[in-house]
């Protein structure tokens, strides 16, 4: 009995222990699985946040171009209604006693000055709010006879400031923003010009599948957006105050205005906010960032999607879990197996030093690849130095063939001086022999004349030879315009062309620099002979006037005029319409820069009796205040 007793023992203790061993190593692996999922959801929490970072800051870089682009566009109209203001025709209609005799003519003035600025519309109403003339007096949607005082934007400018409002319109029903400046004739407002902009070609350029950009009003609704569902919600509540102020501007025109339902999440940092969007359908999170437009109260804000952030985090999480339970089965593997696998284990082992050469050899190959980056951007750079020191060597070889070619008109104009010259002397030492000293004299002072002639001659074509390396200063337009029109003489004369100079008695002063100025206006002209070489009509004008700090000079050709899709890139370099071997290309490229360089403008358009303008805008400068600073 006592030997069964203790075998009786031993089953039990066996069974004990192999329990015991059963439960620990559940403890173990229970352990274990905590640990990994720690593991991977702090990997995934640690992936999260670097993808919201990322993503905010792509939104935030997105968010500052789109800024910069919406005040681009705003300030490129901000002055517009108090330029039309000055117009001549706005004045009068708003001061005729008739203003119905020259309405015609106001609108068509309206509907061109429109056009040229690419507005949506254009209009000029009277003290009482009532549209007198409109850019689009000829459309179905004509603002003339309509009546806008109820506007604020009408109210601000009869007030005395600059209007800016946006609405959206009762007649047109489209969505613009408004720019309106009272009209004032010896001091006294006589009404208002208003510009209004479209805004949805600034929506269409927001288009992306990775975020949303809205645009809200201080009321908090959103006008602008490049999700069209979102259009005229409001992202606050909206109280019955503002909603009658609303009605009562007539600011949306009775557009359905609702509330978008938005749940704002805790996790919010100083740079972005999470907020979940919800929807009949489905719910959409995003990273929501802002930044203020304060001059006109509203609120630009971009909503980058999370998704790709979380899809990337999950990637992440998937491939730490993978590789968490790759570690574990392995280790597990290897302890079960250590004895009968230590050939597989060293297999292994050599593998593993296999894998770490070609970590080394890859991480090799990345640093040289690196080194080749950089000496490639190194040629880069210097091809980049090349290249512009090519083009400023063009620059001056378009100068000297264009010199080049003057210079068979300069040798017939040198030597019929020349020979003149010679005939008035031997006439003056006959005269000398023959006692005649009053007609020697004359000849003399003939040969004078000639001798200055010559003199500014060569003086205009030394100048237009020179590399200029002058700084802006103020100079005088009149005689830079009578140069270059010297330097040209003989083609102009050879190419039958009629030249007409209508500049006004004073003398008009830009801020320019002089020797490049006449430059740009020699290869105007030079360009307007060319375009009417078949022409039985040759003729160019060049007219000057100053507007305000505005000093415009005006080069005109009678040719067959520039066509539209050359109209769009007639300043880039190297473009030409002549034909091969007549020219570089880079006379209009070089010119427009050398205006932008004064801090002008180059623009061209095609005259309504025809032919080519090419207008040049510099800023009026103070010759007395050169002085002063010299």
């Amino acid at each position: 009995m006592s030997r069964g007793y203790k075998y009786a023992d031993l089953i039990g203790l066996a069974g004990f222990v192999k329990k015991a061993l059963t439960l620990r190593r559940l403890a173990v692996w229970g352990a274990l699985a905590v640990f990994l999922a720690a593991i991977v959801w702090s990997a995934f929490l640690l992936a999260l946040g670097l993808g919201l970072n990322q993503t905010a800051q792509r939104g935030a870089a997105t968010l500052g171009l789109t800024i910069a682009g919406i005040k681009g566009t705003l300030g490129r109209y901000r002055t517009l209604p108090q330029l039309i203001a000055d117009n001549k025709d706005v004045r009068a209609i708003l001061t005729s006693q008739n203003p119905s005799s020259i309405s015609t003519q106001v609108n068509r003035e309206l509907k061109r000055l429109n056009d040229i600025v690419g507005a949506s519309d254009t209009y000029v109403l009277n003290n009482s709010g009532l549209t007198v003339a409109a850019s689009n007096f000829d459309t179905d949607t004509s603002f003339v006879g309509k009546n806008f005082s109820y506007r604020p934007y009408f109210q601000d400018a009869i007030g005395g400031k600059l209007g800016k409002y946006f609405a959206i319109g009762t007649t047109s029903k489209k969505r613009g923003y408004y720019f309106a400046s009272a009209v004032k004739v010896d001091g006294k407002t006589v009404g208002v010009v208003t510009v209004k902009i479209a805004i949805d070609k600034m929506e269409s350029a927001w288009q992306s599948r990775d975020h949303e950009i809205v645009v809200t009003d201080e009321n908090g609704i959103i006008f602008m957006s490049s999700n069209p569902r979102w259009l005229f919600q409001s992202i606050k509540p909206l109280s019955p105050a503002v909603l009658k102020q609303l009605q009562k501007t007539r600011k949306y025109n009775g557009a359905d205005l609702k509330e978008l339902v938005l749940k704002r999440s805790v996790r919010t940092t100083p740079l972005f906010e999470i907020l979940t969007m919800q929807s009949a359908h489905q719910s959409a999170e995003y990273v929501v960032q802002s930044t203020p437009m304060s001059e006109q109260a509203w609120n630009v804000q971009i909503f980058s999607s999370t998704s790709p952030a979380r899809t990337q985090a999950y990637i992440i999480a998937a491939t730490v879990l993978f590789v968490l339970l790759s570690i574990l089965l392995a280790g597990a593997f290897f302890i079960q197996r250590r004895q009968r696998l230590l050939e597989r284990m060293q297999a292994q082992q050599q593998a593993q030093l296999e894998l770490e050469k070609q970590v080394q050899l890859r991480t090799f190959d990345l640093n040289q690849a690196n080194i080749s980056l950089k000496d490639e951007i190194k040629e880069r750079k210097a091809t980049e130095n090349k290249l512009r020191q090519t083009q400023a060597d063009l620059v001056q070889a378009g100068k000297l063939a264009a010199l080049g070619q003057m210079s068979a008109a300069l040798s017939h104009e040198l030597n019929q001086p020349l020979g003149a010259i010679k005939s008035y002397a031997d006439n003056a030492g006959a005269y000398l022999q023959r006692g005649r000293e009053k007609e020697a004299g004359e000849n003399v002072s003939r040969i004078s004349t000639l001798v200055d002639r010559m003199a500014s001659i060569s003086k205009n074509l030394r100048n237009f030879a020179r590399k200029p390396n002058e700084e802006i200063s103020v100079i005088p337009v009149a005689q830079i315009v009578n140069d270059a029109v010297e330097i040209l003489e003989r083609k102009l004369s050879d190419a039958k062309t009629e030249i007409q100079i209508q500049l006004p008695e004073h003398e008009l002063w830009a801020k320019g620099g002089q020797v490049r100025l006449q430059q740009v206006i020699v290869n105007l002209i030079s360009n307007g002979i060319d375009a009417m070489e078949d022409s039985q009509n040759a003729k160019i004008e060049i007219t000057a006037h100053q507007n305000d700090d505005v000093i415009t000079i005006d080069v005109r050709d009678y040719g067959q005029g520039i066509s539209p899709e050359h109209a769009a890139k007639i300043f880039d370099p190297f473009f030409s319409t002549k034909g091969v071997g007549k020219g570089l290309g880079l006379g209009l490229s070089i010119s427009y820069n050398i205006i932008k360089d004064f801090g002008g403008q180059l623009s061209t358009y095609a005259h309504r009796d025809g032919g080519t303008v090419f207008s040049i805008q510099l800023e009026a400068g103070n010759p007395l205040e050169q002085q002063a600073v010299q």
